[in-house]
């Protein structure tokens, strides 16, 4: 049986039997004035993360999300768009778009606002998109590339480059990816990158965070917000056979469809940029003005070129991991 399969299977029981312990981490529910969430949805939350973040909405947008689940990712990005067709949902599993489509009718049953024929189920999978080029301008994804394989030969694309792709090419220029993954601090063990059910319940998928970044960026966004980073579960020694415990994390970005900068993406962690010296601002030369202690959010590649300068009225913070917009590149 092939890892895909594996997958298949795996959330052919979860959408039959709601699996609390497949892949999600506790959340508090997010409130939205007027949205009424049926509770199966909470249920079926298998998420790391959240994928709807309020400065990526826009008036008459259409949104795919990948991996429909219980609906609630859907529901949540329906609340915005409010227009038939406006959110897109992708899954191979007909058990699953079944769920949603019978917990999106009891939605509609508790939301007056709200009508089915906003969120349009395609039957499709994620490395062969059934969307057309440049037609979206939000997509999104929860906790579901994990699960693909990367590349054994760095000359072929592999399953998660393949999904990466085509985000990359269903979206509109300037359009946005937003994602949540878990990742590990150390590269994982093969037994367990081996093990097609930890992979299908987002366990051994994970990658580091460099190399999560890397693939965003091989497949050609140009731009990249680290929007949360925390704790996603525990692996204890014995239970997983390791030399020790290893603390997945989850993590939260938003990757544009913008062209690469020459000189490397732009990767946003919450560092910051501040000068306090004499004049009233400080100008690199390279696109950043600086006014006098002022924190400008900035990106780690400009952060370092700053901090190589060794003034000291330039003060560089550390990565936050948590950037919610406004600085420059």
């Amino acid at each position: 049986m092939s890892y895909h399969a594996t997958v298949q299977q795996v959330y052919r029981r979860a959408a039959r039997e709601p699996d609390r312990s497949l892949c999600c981490v506790p959340q508090a529910p997010m409130f939205l004035p007027g949205l009424k969430i049926p509770p199966i949805m909470h249920e079926m939350n298998y998420g790391c993360g959240s994928t709807v973040h309020l400065q990526d909405m826009r008036e008459g947008q259409t949104v795919l999300y990948v991996g429909v689940g219980g609906g609630l990712e859907a529901l949540k990005l329906a609340y915005f768009t409010r227009r038939a067709g406006g959110v897109i949902t992708v899954d191979p599993v007909a058990e699953m778009r079944d769920a949603a489509r019978k917990n999106l009718q009891e939605a509609a049953r508790l939301n007056d606002w709200f009508d089915p024929s906003f969120v349009e189920i395609r039957d499709g999978d994620a490395l062969d998109l059934p969307v057309e080029d440049e037609s979206c301008d939000l997509a999104a994804q929860n906790c579901l590339f994990n699960i693909f394989k990367t590349a054994a030969d760095p000359t072929e694309p592999g399953d998660l480059e393949r999904a990466l792709t085509q985000m990359h090419r269903v979206l509109k220029p300037g359009g946005r990816l937003a994602m949540s993954d878990p990742i590990t601090p150390r590269p994982m063990p093969r037994h367990l990158r081996d093990n097609e059910t930890l992979r299908a319940q987002c366990i051994s998928g994970c990658l580091t965070y460099d190399r999560y970044i890397d693939k965003i960026v091989g497949a050609g966004f140009g731009s990249i917000e680290v929007r949360s980073r925390r704790p996603y579960r525990m692996l204890d020694q014995a239970r997983y056979g390791l030399d020790a415990g290893l603390l997945l994390e989850s993590i939260e970005v938003c990757a544009f469809r913008v062209p690469i900068p020459g000189d490397g993406p732009c990767v946003f962690t919450g560092r910051t940029a501040i000068y306090t010296g004499d004049d009233e601002s400080f100008d690199d030369s390279r696109g950043h003005l600086l006014l006098r202690g002022m924190p400008l959010g900035v990106c780690d590649k400009t952060a370092a070129a700053l901090a190589a300068l060794g003034r000291s009225d330039l003060t560089v913070t550390d990565s936050t991991w948590h950037y919610a917009g406004g600085g420059c590149c």
